[in-house]
């Protein structure tokens, strides 16, 4: 995920129907409410539609991350979904909570002992595993088999959710990153929109023709300032094969062949291509106005980068594409789902398995009624989030989205192509602390010809040992 004030960017997504939620973090021991062996919850036939079956006896479950009232068509969809569903189980009452922050890591605590936690709560991936460790979250691998979609979930987004063989909740969204571009641009310059870079070699190349067009044309933008520039050096070292983190987790593993490949490729670009302009120490907003400016021909990024650009950066849909993250076989990802509180009763993790897999895993419905969200005006077609893969329902979704769509689909083709292969990849433990010291080693190639990239690398390698060190 990336630094915490833009974290509601990629959690929100493209159509959801959950509110742009807050912070990270997550004791009690999970509420041991069924033996191993115990039998899970039948709660539907094989012939019943998901979500339609109902639970044995009257029960009520209190649900996180309701859109607030300030987002009025997110917050209609999610009341819609819920009398829909309630109509569908007229024994289980759904109690929405539209606090905001949807998960706060000053509060976390506080909730939990105090009762207060919803029974089906908000989390963000980078915070799974932690709430787990701490005894945070039900385990609810007994009744989880009710799920009838479960087996068709992409394995690397489900272990987010999971503990060796046990399962702790379900995910929400899903996303990686890739290669945003300017389509506009590239055909100004002679490239081929359909055709972009697969490489870094042909990242720099097209570079150097955009950044050709005159003044003010900045062909590849990076940050480097307040953690932007560390995760981003995250997202291109994973993308090589690269590492931040040992097996450990106690020391620093990215001062390799694959982090120095990352930095030694921002300085060609910028001193010798000329192809990164002379402004650097560039935060998220300054990449996004100069996509939207129409002056930035490409920049590493997931697909909603594109509907933030339409939507606050004077952007147009049609003008931009992304790529999958060059020559990656692995690229960062993040996204959020929903846990159980340990207190939660096994009828209430029974009714609320059955109000997630309606709400957030059920082609066309929920997150995915598409339709719904055409006839509101929101945008349909980025190709995230990417919960199932190649899988039947990921396929009836990309059909869904296809049918429904509002903006141009194929840009996005290379994008859910080329991300078909590439696994799913976490932020690295104490990840914000290492951004920061990174930012250092960013901003220092892309502001200073004489930067030594070894050096570099070795202080922030030091540094970062010292920040892992304290977490161990």
């Amino acid at each position: 995920m990336k630094p915490r004030n833009l974290s509601m960017l990629l959690a929100v997504g493209i159509v959801l129907t959950a509110a742009g939620c807050g912070s990270d973090n997550g004791g009690a021991k999970p509420a041991d409410t069924q033996s191993a062996d115990a039998k899970p919850a039948d709660t539907q036939s094989a012939d019943t539609q998901p979500g339609t079956a109902a639970a044995d006896a009257p029960v009520t479950i209190t649900v996180g991350c309701q859109p607030p009232k300030s987002n009025p068509l997110e917050r209609t969809a999610w009341d819609e979904d819920v009398a829909t569903f309630q109509k569908l189980h007229p024994n289980i009452t759904i109690k929405s909570k539209d606090a905001f922050p949807c998960i706060n890591p000053d509060t976390f605590q506080a909730k939990l002992a105090g009762g207060t936690m919803e029974d089906v709560f908000y989390v963000y991936f980078t915070d799974t595993q932690k709430i787990i460790a701490a005894g945070q979250a039900a385990d609810i691998s007994p009744y989880v088999s009710s799920v009838s979609r479960l087996g068709d979930l992409r394995p690397d987004v489900l272990s987010v959710f999971k503990d060796g063989e046990k399962t702790y909740g379900l995910p929400r969204t899903n996303y990686s990153t890739g290669l945003v571009y300017n389509r506009k641009l590239f055909t100004q310059a002679g490239l081929d929109p359909e055709a972009p870079p697969k490489t870094w070699a042909e990242v720099q190349a097209a570079a150097k023709k955009i950044a050709a067009l005159g003044p003010g044309y900045v062909g590849f933008g990076e940050y480097s300032a307040g953690n932007t520039g560390g995760w981003h050096f995250t997202a291109s070292l994973y993308g090589r094969g690269g590492e931040m983190v040992g097996p450990d987790g106690k020391t620093a593993a990215f001062n390799s062949p694959e982090g120095k490949a990352v930095l030694s490729n921002l300085k060609q670009m910028r001193w010798t291509d000329n192809s990164m302009g002379a402004k650097q120490l560039l935060q998220w907003a300054d990449l996004m106005r100069m996509m939207g400016g129409g002056k930035l021909g490409m920049m590493i990024g997931a697909p909603d980068v594109v509907q933030s650009v339409n939507n606050d950066f004077k952007g147009k849909f049609d003008d931009y594409g992304v790529a999958a993250l060059p020559e990656a076989t692995h690229s960062l990802s993040g996204g959020d789902g929903y846990m159980f509180n340990p207190k939660a009763t096994p009828e209430q993790i029974k009714a609320g398995l059955l109000w997630l897999e309606f709400h957030e895993l059920t082609p066309g419905q929920g997150q995915f009624n598409y339709e719904r969200s055409k006839s509101q005006g929101r945008p349909v077609g980025l190709p995230i989030p990417d919960l199932y893969g190649a899988t039947a329902p990921g396929k009836e979704i990309v059909d869904l989205r296809t049918e429904f769509a509002t903006v141009p689909v194929q840009n996005f083709a290379p994008y859910a192509e080329g991300s078909a292969t590439i696994q799913n990849k976490l932020e690295p433990p104490k990840a914000q602390e290492l951004y920061a010291i990174l930012d250092v080693a960013m901003s220092a190639v892309l502001t200073r010809q004489d930067a030594d990239i070894d050096k570099l690398l070795a202080d922030a390698e030091a540094k970062a040992n010292k920040v892992l060190a304290k977490s161990s």
